[in-house]
């Protein structure tokens, strides 16, 4: 089969379809484009283990309104592309985040929310506490005990940046 342009398609029809889809998504009109569109589509999953989870609840509440920023909180992980770990992760719990982290589709983005997801908070010295950033790629920290929901917005703000610039994709 041969194209317009000088390129000719030969071999398995199933990864030549998979190259042009690629070629084609990767041109500027349609990357911009689905940039744009990612960027107004970040639906986190909850991932609540602590007291951040009452902060994440106030920034959807109508206060502050994070829907007007593209930012819908979704329950399923298979419809979501944004994971927001809201505290602190013991063992079992953070072999429970990767797993969700795993269920996500792409592109998926993390953020880490309260000084225990950060560092452990007051469970810094614990046997049992798991750090996001040594199992999953944190995008963002969000510093607190717990932080404000003005915070959590700053940072949806900060990754729709990173995404509509398409920096996401060099990662």
């Amino acid at each position: 089969m041969s194209c317009p342009l000088g390129f000719v398609m030969v071999g398995r029809l199933e990864e030549s379809a998979r190259k042009a889809a690629q070629w084609l998504v990767e041109k500027t009109p349609i990357r911009s484009l689905r940039d744009w569109a990612i960027t107004f589509s970040l639906w986190p999953v909850h991932f609540t283990t602590s007291c951040c989870g009452a902060e994440f609840a106030a920034t959807s509440a109508p206060r502050f309104d994070a829907e007007r920023f593209g930012f819908l909180p979704f329950n399923s992980p298979r419809q979501t592309n944004l994971m927001v770990i809201e505290g602190t992760l013991t063992k079992k719990m953070g072999e429970a985040a990767k797993i969700v982290y795993d269920q996500m589709p792409w592109p998926k983005f993390v953020i880490a929310m309260g000084a225990c997801a950060i560092d452990g908070g007051l469970f810094y010295n614990s046997y049992n506490i798991v750090r996001p950033k040594d199992i999953l790629p944190v995008e963002y920290f969000i510093p607190g005990c717990p932080p404000r929901p003005e915070a959590v917005a700053q940072a949806i703000i900060m990754l729709q940046e990173k995404v509509r610039k398409g920096e996401w994709r060099k990662a």
